[in-house]
């Protein structure tokens, strides 16, 4: 009886992978005897195959389960025109709620026939038993075993709590239940007085500004977490996630971070292979519809680097809803497990971002200096002009103040406190990140990210005749545009790479740098010509349009 309850209890169960000669490592607790026999690898060569009770009740669960969320989402239409039509008295809802308790228990006697079918299933027993022997003892070798297979990520036991490394956290004052420390917006009226009179006044404009955000506003920044896509795209989740495991060797592992949301990581080792590559780590931050399972990991895997990818809170399995307080939650505890359970030290770790994963990555540049690199791929500067691009010119403040408060995506002001190699990668035919057209390259937010960067390392290059050679370097739309500009300027590399290496040697590495104080300004605009050919490279394509491997390069540095 007590398995029984587990089946109807339990969890979805995807697919079990093929058997794999390699054997994983655990995540670092100490192994025991205490494990279950793996099953025979005949049955590991498909996805899991339900008997014909389970197959039709997940059907009709899962119908049940896409009416709640249409029903979720519309709710405030069907409550306004239910008002209109006064079906909201006491002698209509009193029927109604009738109605819903016959369908819960329709839908809770579909869930037993479901447990029922998965009890004369002897695959799904033998995963429960599994499940249920991991929770209790998380040994090495029930840990993996549990790995192999592909269930609802809700039931994974936890692997890694944001408080292990207590000691290291302390040292640095990390993170506290409340969440990590973000860089917090400049008031909109600096200087006026913050009297009870004037807050008052302010409350019904904070108030629209927290509905718009956490109704439209966060839908639309990360439609990646809506639960209906998630469904359209589960298919090729699990596909994806398929190749990781079994022909990648992919760990996955769920971490807690300190604000309770529960993080899906996926890490593919290749420490062990002859790659030189491999003793770097990619950690992997995606874009706002990007899952690690069909993501951006995919580019530092070909090259042959050891790979982290981690997917966004609310997104597949991770839990959560995507704010910028709880993306820089969940980044602090992947940096920490990479750190404190995988192994890797600060120097070898590489953050790679696509698109709006710039704001993590910049996020973890800031506040884990000692980190080797970055790479930000079709990023940008400030979330405020792509929300104004998109929405009604009327709304111009209320769009402003929404983000602001918050969704303050700040990816350039985070970046500069940053003091170690960056590359952006500007894509020529970007159609997300421009705020007019593609085909003006001068409206991609890629360049003002690189501008400002340049312009806070080097503030006396980045004067205005620096900063004028380098937004008509800019404006070049093609490598062969961009060669013809750089050679008619005669760029002398190797007596701007002196005067770099002295200046370092003189005054160290720490920005900003007053390097080009006493120069000729046809010379600061050779350095500035110089310096931002060094940190954008151009990528002829457009915003989804994965990223070769030829192209993923890492950071120049000095």
């Amino acid at each position: 009886m007590a398995k029984l309850l587990s089946c109807v209890l339990g969890p979805r169960l995807y697919k079990i992978y093929r058997g794999r000669d390699s054997e994983r490592a655990g995540s670092g607790v100490p192994e025991t005897s205490a494990s279950i026999t793996s099953p025979p690898s005949s049955s590991w060569d498909t996805y899991y195959q339900p008997r014909a009770l389970e197959k039709h009740a997940d059907s009709i669960l899962a119908l049940a389960s896409v009416f709640w969320s249409i029903s979720y989402y519309s709710s405030p239409f069907a409550f306004f025109y239910l008002y209109r039509k006064g079906y909201l008295s006491l002698s209509k809802v009193v029927p109604f709620s009738h109605y819903a308790g016959t369908l819960l228990l329709l839908v809770a006697g579909v869930a037993c026939l479901r447990g029922i079918g998965r009890w004369t299933n002897p695959q799904y027993r033998q995963f429960i038993t599994i499940l249920e022997a991991t929770h209790r003892n998380q040994s090495a070798e029930n840990k993996r075993q549990l790995a192999n297979y592909n269930f609802d990520f809700r039931s994974w036991p936890v692997d890694f709590h944001w408080e292990e490394p207590s000691s290291w956290k302390e040292s640095r004052g990390g993170s506290s239940r409340r969440g990590v420390a973000l860089l917090r917006p400049e008031p909109l009226h600096r200087g006026t007085a913050d009297t009870l009179l004037n807050r008052v006044k302010k409350l019904p404009c904070q108030i629209t500004s927290y509905l718009v955000a956490h109704t439209l506003g966060r839908r639309m920044l990360y439609p990646g977490s809506v639960y209906l896509l998630q469904k359209a795209l589960m298919p090729v989740l699990l596909q994806g996630q398929a190749r990781l495991v079994e022909e990648c060797d992919g760990r996955r592992a769920k971490l807690r971070a300190c604000d309770g949301n529960e993080i899906d990581t996926m890490f593919v080792d290749r420490r062990g292979t002859a790659e030189p590559q491999g003793q770097k780590l990619v950690i992997c931050c995606e874009g706002n519809a990007g899952f690690y399972e069909v993501g951006c990991v995919s580019t530092p895997l070909e090259a042959g680097y050891s790979v982290l990818g981690w997917n966004h809170p609310g997104f597949a399995g991770s839990t959560g809803v995507p704010f910028p307080q709880s993306e820089a939650n969940a980044m602090d505890v992947v940096v920490q497990f990479a750190i404190h359970r995988l192994g890797f030290q600060p120097q070898d770790i590489i953050l790679y971002a696509w698109s709006i994963g710039g704001f993590t990555a910049t996020w973890a540049a800031m506040s884990y200096p000692d980190i080797s690199a970055v790479i930000l791929d079709a990023s940008f500067d400030d979330l405020v002009p792509l929300a104004l691009k998109v929405m009604p010119d009327s709304w111009r403040g209320l769009v402003t103040r929404t983000v602001r408060q918050h969704l303050n995506l700040n990816n350039a002001e985070q970046l500069c406190r940053y003091h170690g190699p960056v590359l952006l990668i500007r894509r020529t035919k970007d159609e997300i990140i421009t705020t007019t057209v593609p085909e003006d390259i001068m409206s991609n937010r890629g360049n003002d990210l690189l501008l400002k960067l340049l312009q806070h390392r080097y503030p006396r290059v980045m004067a205005e005749e620096g900063l004028q050679v380098v937004r008509q370097w800019l404006e070049a739309t093609s490598q062969l545009e961009e060669a013809s500009f750089y050679s008619r300027w005669e760029v002398e590399e190797d007596w701007c790479l002196s005067v770099l290496r002295s200046y370092e040697a003189e005054h160290g590495l720490d920005f900003p740098w007053s390097v080009g104080e006493d120069m000729s300004a046809h010379e600061r605009q050779q350095l500035a010509l110089f310096l931002a050919q060094k940190h954008l490279h151009n990528f002829e394509a457009t915003h989804c349009t994965p990223l070769p491997v030829q192209n993923f390069q890492m950071p120049w540095h000095l």
